[in-house]
């Protein structure tokens, strides 16, 4: 097997753990595309929590894996990376909202006790590096920015004061993630623009020591990137739904993968590659 191919592994289902909430909306719409293809398409990504507990956290794939949770499949293909993987990156999503008011955007916020939010001098303000005290930055379609800041260093407490502030804007505006940093960038891409909410960088052993302790980050701020990555493996579900031990299941996957491989049915890019068939 090339050594240059990733890691890929059948898990329990039950020791995978998420480390955002989860949207439940998205789930059943997965469930029929999965249960009419009968194969799992892409492997989430996954890397062991370093508690010791033999968990697994989900780093790409949280959707997949709530699927196969709830349709009642005991294990999954998955591919394993280590947190010190030298392809693995973590960089963090944005929210662009719209269709909201701006002034309740930030009146909302506002609200929020626990916080105090003052008004940048300048957009350049929002590139800058971050305050300790800092959770987001924000800016309106007007050019206004503002830092939300809490005094708690303690990093659980910062995240659940976090959850505060996108919970005081996510059932009221439509949102989506971005990696842009400037308002201005997104004028024309959307219809009464409300504004965007920029998150600080984290730390991948922040967000496994996080996981571990069972705190969740909000939704759609993470995006891990991992090379390799395999894609397309559109595994059996019936092979992952069997009542085999999961020794045997990774038995009969090493020799599908190998017969996958000795016909030429493994492609393999070493450099960055487009697909136009999605």
């Amino acid at each position: 097997m090339n050594p240059d191919f990733p890691s890929l592994q059948i898990l329990p289902v039950k020791s995978l753990a998420v480390h955002e909430r989860h949207d439940d909306q998205r789930t059943p719409p997965l469930i029929e595309r999965m249960r009419a293809s009968g194969v799992l398409r892409n492997p989430p990504i996954v890397t062991p929590l370093q508690d010791g507990s033999d968990r697994y956290m989900v780093l790409d794939g949280a959707n997949r894996t709530t699927a196969m949770q709830k349709m009642g499949i005991p294990h999954v293909l998955a591919q394993v990376v280590q947190p010190n993987d030298p392809g693995l990156e973590l960089k963090t999503w944005n929210h662009v909202l719209w269709e909201f008011d701006a002034d309740q955007f930030i009146q909302g916020i506002k609200n929020i006790g626990s916080i105090s939010i003052k008004a940048l001098k300048q957009s350049s303000d929002l590139e800058r590096k971050w305050a300790a005290d800092t959770l987001v930055k924000v800016q309106t379609p007007d050019g206004s920015s503002h830092s939300v800041s809490t005094t708690s260093d303690d990093f659980s407490t910062r995240i659940q004061t976090m959850h505060l502030v996108v919970d005081s804007y996510k059932d009221l505006a439509k949102m989506d993630r971005t990696l842009i940093h400037a308002v201005q960038d997104l004028n024309g891409l959307y219809d009464n623009l409300s504004g965007i909410v920029i998150f600080p960088p984290f730390l991948i052993e922040d967000v496994l020591a996080l996981c571990a302790a069972g705190n969740l980050l909000p939704a759609g701020i993470t995006r891990f990137t991992i090379s390799p990555r395999a894609l397309r493996v559109n595994y059996s579900l019936d092979e992952l739904s069997s009542s085999k031990s999961i020794e045997l299941k990774n038995e009969t996957f090493e020799r599908w993968m190998h017969e996958r491989v000795a016909r030429k049915g493994v492609r393999y890019y070493s450099e960055a590659t487009v697909l136009f068939d999605e």
